[in-house]
């Protein structure tokens, strides 16, 4: 086995009341020893082995040493342990864990995919192969939670946000974009929830040029996942949610004809200044007399002369003061076919989608989703797809931690939790076994998971 370490004893003479050597001896060590819970979740989800099945492999079989399966999976679950490019899963080559993960031997098994074997592999599918995986993707998670709600889901909120991914070199459709002020990518991200949970599960995410518009591919994107929570939730009320950025007529005319709730915020205008002009005097006057930050609720009926029919609009009439600030006037507006009063709509529906933003929190800075570097534009989508993968895996896990410590924990908290752990694999000829700490500290949460899985305790 090839030794990739220049340093292997560091002696620390002075620190402790014994000289201390740290010897890096361990050949069959890992840092990642949890990360088996993540070849649980995604046998259980079928993820990787059905976004495979999008592929096709056009290389040579007499000279392929690792199959397209074993390839996806190796970036899938580097991807989800923190190893966002191909350059750092490639350091992993001989990592017992990581070949155990992709069904090789830990010992004896070949090494993993090197890191020009995984840039040839990000960079093989075309955009056919790639839509078939956005497919799978939506498939295998409605299909998850049809199974665990029995199909018997009361509401589905819909959820599409987009986000930035600055650019950095000479990427295919990478444009600069004002609003941004950066050179970027456009990506959409799609959530679903179910009923009052609170999670909102990654469902979709499309790479789009850094100048689409926030609306650009929003109504091919709703209507490929309505049809599948339909066809998965029969009986269910579908509510989507939208940022002001979606708010374009094409857009509210599809949501109008498929006959869903929506909630749509809308940029003010001088129209709907207008039409909120008696609360925000209100708001201005009760701020006056308080000194403090106001809001007043009202609604009304309006058509924006690119409308075929007039809609119903709420408004947030809110006058803001801070500290040694004059007061700012701060209307917002949504438009909705809700029937409720526009309290509750604003409040309880609308401001609820706030929490997407820990979500791409969670996908830029746990898993570095705009890790997109690649040259061409479909080898970045390919790239947005593993991340996508990896955060449906690690949102798994969140699920199966429920009542546990881990129950709410960020992307990131999970994998050094119950992910990095220091292991050490012993092969038998009968069985593989995984020595874990003794002093690990959250091993309620880890044996938890394990046995939703189908783990035997012992």
């Amino acid at each position: 086995m090839a030794d990739n370490t220049t340093t292997q004893c560091l002696l620390l003479p002075e620190i402790f009341s014994k000289p201390v050597v740290a010897q890096f001896d361990q050949r069959q060590g890992s840092s990642d020893g949890g990360a088996i819970l993540l070849k649980a979740a995604d046998r259980r989800l079928q993820l990787t082995q059905a976004l495979a099945a999008c592929l096709v492999d056009q290389r040579q079989p007499g000279k392929v040493e690792h199959e397209v399966e074993e390839l996806l999976a190796q970036r899938v679950y580097g991807i989800a342990c923190g190893y966002a490019d191909a350059n750092d899963d490639a350091r992993l080559s001989e990592d017992p864990v990581h070949k155990l993960l992709v069904g090789r031997d830990p010992a004896e098994g070949a090494d993993l995919a090197s890191q020009p074997t995984l840039c040839r592999f990000e960079n093989a599918p075309d955009r056919k192969q790639l839509y078939r995986m956005g497919e799978a993707l939506a498939d295998a998670v409605i299909e998850r939670h049809r199974r665990r709600l029995h199909g018997r889901a009361r509401l589905i909120t819909l959820d599409l946000d987009p986000t930035d991914d600055p650019t950095h070199g000479a990427q295919q459709l990478t444009f600069f974009n004002t609003h941004y002020d950066t050179w970027c990518y456009l990506p959409v991200m799609g959530f679903v929830s179910f009923n009052s949970e609170q999670e909102q599960y990654l469902v979709t995410a499309v790479l789009r040029p850094g100048n689409a518009p926030a609306s650009a591919g929003a109504t091919g994107i709703l209507w490929r996942l309505l049809k599948r929570l339909w066809e998965a939730f029969p009986k269910a009320r579908v509510r989507v949610r939208l940022d002001g950025g979606f708010a374009e007529p094409q857009v509210l005319a599809f949501l109008d004809a498929m006959g869903v709730e929506y909630v749509v915020a809308m940029a003010k205008n001088a129209v709907l200044n207008r039409l909120a002009e008696p609360q925000m005097e209100e708001a201005r006057q009760l701020s006056q007399e308080s000194g403090q930050t106001e809001h007043v609720y009202g609604e009304g009926r309006y058509a924006a002369q690119s409308w075929a029919t007039e809609r119903r609009v709420i408004f947030k009439a809110e006058v803001v003061r801070h500290e040694e600030k004059d007061p700012k006037d701060n209307p917002r507006f949504v438009i909705t076919n809700l029937k409720h009063n526009p309290q509750w709509i604003y409040e309880q529906v609308y401001c609820a989608r706030g929490d997407i933003e820990n979500r791409l929190k969670e996908l830029h800075q746990g898993l570095e989703i705009d890790r997109t570097s690649c040259t061409k534009f479909w080898a970045n989508q390919f790239r947005v797809w593993m991340t996508a993968a990896a955060y449906v895996l690690m949102q798994e896990l969140r699920l199966r931690a429920a009542r546990t410590e881990c129950a709410r924990a960020q992307v990131w908290t999970l994998r050094e939790r119950l992910l990095k752990l220091g292991a050490r694999v012993v092969v038998s000829v009968r069985r593989v076994v995984i020595h874990l700490p003794v002093s690990f500290p959250f091993l309620s949460s880890f044996r938890q998971i394990a046995l939703s899985f189908g783990a035997l305790s012992g």
